[in-house]
């Protein structure tokens, strides 16, 4: 059963990982968390994935206000943790859609909330590779600055 789980869980993290502009970081007691952009540019959540099968929830992710409902209809399926008043939704199992339905619901999670960031974010996805690099560099930068203090001379 762990490596079924974790074969899966693999799987579904390299597809998540092909979605445009997704960042991984890993919080939470080991969580894997998918952002829609960075967060240092005002990136967003979209899926959290638990890759261990130590928790009775193996997947959450947004499904928008019209989506959350139809699935929360389908045993297995159960508001999010934290975030149901958001639409997010949690997997009980693997077994509650096949691959290629999981995939689809992700495809969609990760275009809702992309659709969902502000112009001036959304604009980043239009950027080549290295020009977002650079927008993230100097956000990170700026980050740091209060934090930096400047000696007088």
């Amino acid at each position: 059963m762990f490596e079924e789980h974790t074969a899966f869980a693999q799987a579904v993290r390299g597809g998540l990982l092909k979605l445009p502009r997704v960042t991984e970081t890993v919080q939470w007691g080991g969580l894997h968390v998918f952002w829609v952009l960075e967060k240092a540019v005002g990136g967003k959540i979209f899926a959290i994935l638990n890759v261990e099968p130590t928790d009775d929830v193996v997947v959450s992710f947004a499904a928008g206000p019209v989506r959350a409902p139809q699935l929360l209809e389908v045993d297995g399926v159960r508001p999010a943790p934290h975030l149901a008043r958001a639409h997010w939704v949690s997997l009980t199992d693997w077994q509650v859609m096949t691959r290629a339905e999981l995939t689809a619901e992700l495809q969609a999670a990760h275009a809702y909330v992309s659709g969902r960031l502000p112009p001036r974010v959304q604009r980043l996805h239009d950027l080549s590779l290295n020009e977002y690099r650079e927008v993230l560099r100097e956000r990170r930068a700026e980050a740091k600055q209060p934090w930096q203090r400047k000696q007088v001379t």
